[in-house]
């Protein structure tokens, strides 16, 4: 057998200082996590970037540059999830009203908010990654291909 990890996509959208992020349930109570979401079968990261985002928030999400990949093992679930993480820009206003099962709410939220939240947070990636994209890193979106 050979082992694979959770391919999973998750957006960074920033304005006026504060950052989307979504409230879901989990098996531990609702936490605060980026728009994010796994890959589908046949599907670019990119594209599953724009769905993810789209059906977790409702805003049209797009994507201008990738942050970074990360690597990160869930004791609680015991699963390895490898995530990429995109930058981009939504509208002002939502475009879908209907959030994916499990949404509770999408919502702007500071930096220091996020930090506040720690403990609520899903991963150490969103705080992770949060601070590699207000360092500036980040990489072309064509460093990724997709041969589908």
């Amino acid at each position: 057998m050979i082992w694979k990890p959770n391919v999973t996509v998750a957006s960074i959208i920033e304005k006026n200082g504060k950052f989307l992020v979504v409230e879901e349930e989990s098996s531990k109570g609702p936490v605060i996590n980026q728009p994010a979401g796994h890959l589908e079968p046949n599907e670019s990261l990119q594209d599953a970037v724009i769905r993810e985002t789209l059906e977790e928030t409702g805003y049209q999400f797009t994507p201008s540059a990738i942050i970074g990949s990360y690597l990160w093992h869930n004791n609680d679930n015991q699963t390895t999830y490898f995530r990429t993480t995109f930058v981009g820009s939504v509208p002002d206003q939502p475009f879908q009203t209907t959030l994916d099962s499990g949404i509770i709410r999408a919502c702007w939220m500071s930096l220091d908010a996020l930090k506040t939240e720690q403990k609520r947070l899903r991963s150490p990636i969103i705080l992770e990654s949060i601070s590699d994209y207000l360092e500036g890193k980040s990489q072309s979106l064509d460093s990724i291909k997709s041969y589908l």
